[in-house]
């Protein structure tokens, strides 16, 4: 097991109407006057919005309003929010919604405090612990941003999709309420599904050894995902399915699945890059398409590895050959993401082999400035390594 530092401040509200004790939570916290951030018009029709407005009234709580996050969050609202909070003296940021709406909270409440431009955090990297509190009320379980360190925002006039990680920005609170998610569109459950598993398979797939309480851990999120992931498709309103993957989700990407391990995160970089260049792609979709393309390529490094990791989560039966047993169960990847309605080819994304050259045209020297060179852990990646996953995955 490698040395790790690991910080969990999240403070957890979890169950039936936990969004009702948003007001109360953060005056005890000290708020005065929070920013509501959330996307589009779902939060807003389904009522959530207005009974949150109502617990922060209750409780005192004033409220300044920024929606219209969009999926793959861009730094130009993030901009606005940081205006916003300046202008009013905001004190809590207060996220409603998933993935997208939680970023680009992360990226407002680290750039409010600040004296530069909010970029300038994710582009140099640089670490603060000037960040303004954030709270969310999850919608979306996929991406685990309600409890973790890191935050991905595009620049639409850069061309760059790029992550930001700082344990400050962790969320303190964290209100989750599986029926919040019921009227999720079935793509989108099964985006975040795929969102969470491969948030274990960044952290499963390294260049360190066995971590068996990591591994255990991992290996057993990933059954879960695999077991409730059918029942949540097939009956939406199951609200123990829901909470377990809403809970699953959180403990995929909070850090503790790949504590002792260098984790890859390799995919991930392909992916930011893909959906940089076509942002009606969702990461989900991206992934379900990038990971099994990932898997071939690198397999050859430690084919025991897969091998191993098709036992545990797909139950084969070893045939003897490590090399065979280890392409089964990159099959199985490909085959489970497809069983939820996933894309497994970019071409089902709309690329063609004339649109995916001017595709890695264009992403390759910002994947490069992103990641670096080489890249990832399990196998480290060249550019044109990259390059060939892409085309692996047409």
């Amino acid at each position: 097991m490698e040395n790790f530092e690991f910080v969990s401040p999240t403070h957890f509200v979890f169950g039936h109407d936990a969004e009702a004790q948003v007001g109360t939570k953060l005056a005890e916290r000290g708020a005065t006057r929070v920013l509501l951030h959330y996307g589009g018009k779902s939060a807003q029709e389904s009522g959530l919005l207005d009974r949150i407005r109502e617990s922060l009234a209750q409780a005192g709580v004033a409220v300044v309003e920024l929606g219209g996050v969009r999926p793959n969050p861009e730094i130009t609202l993030v901009r606005e929010g940081v205006r916003l909070c300046k202008e009013h003296q905001v004190d809590w940021v207060l996220a409603v919604g998933g993935g997208s709406v939680v970023d680009s909270a992360k990226a407002i409440a680290v750039g409010a405090p600040a004296d530069v431009d909010v970029w300038h955090f994710y582009e140099t990297k640089e670490q603060t612990d000037d960040i303004l509190p954030i709270a969310v009320v999850l919608t979306i379980p996929a991406a685990g941003s309600e409890a973790s360190k890191n935050a991905v925002v595009s620049n639409d006039e850069l061309g760059m999709k790029t992550g930001y990680a700082n344990n400050a920005q962790r969320p303190k609170l964290a209100f989750l309420n599986p029926e919040l998610t019921f009227t999720l569109p079935p793509f989108q459950t099964a985006a975040g599904l795929t969102d969470m598993f491969c948030h274990l398979l960044e952290r499963f797939f390294d260049d360190v050894g066995a971590v068996p309480v990591t591994d255990n851990l991992n290996l057993s999120l990933m059954k879960t995902i695999r077991a409730e992931a059918p029942r949540v498709l097939a009956d939406p309103e199951n609200y123990d399915a829901r909470a377990n993957i809403m809970w699953t989700g959180m403990l995929c990407h909070q850090g503790l699945a790949g504590v002792g391990r260098h984790e890859d995160w390799a995919t991930h970089g392909l992916e930011h890059e893909l959906s940089a260049f076509d942002t009606s792609i969702t990461h989900g979709a991206g992934l379900a398409v990038l990971f099994p393309a990932w898997m071939e390529f690198v397999c050859d490094a430690n084919p025991a590895r897969f091998a191993f990791y098709g036992r545990e989560v797909f139950g084969l039966v070893p045939t003897g050959d490590v090399q065979a047993d280890a392409l089964s169960a990159i099959d199985e990847t490909r085959a489970f993401f497809a069983s939820l309605g996933m894309p497994v080819t970019l071409t089902e994304l709309g690329l063609t082999e004339e649109t995916l050259e001017e595709a890695i045209d264009f992403m390759l020297p910002t994947l490069r400035i992103n990641k670096g060179e080489p890249f990832g852990s399990f196998k480290p990646l060249t550019m044109e390594d990259a390059a060939a996953i892409y085309r692996m995955a047409l």
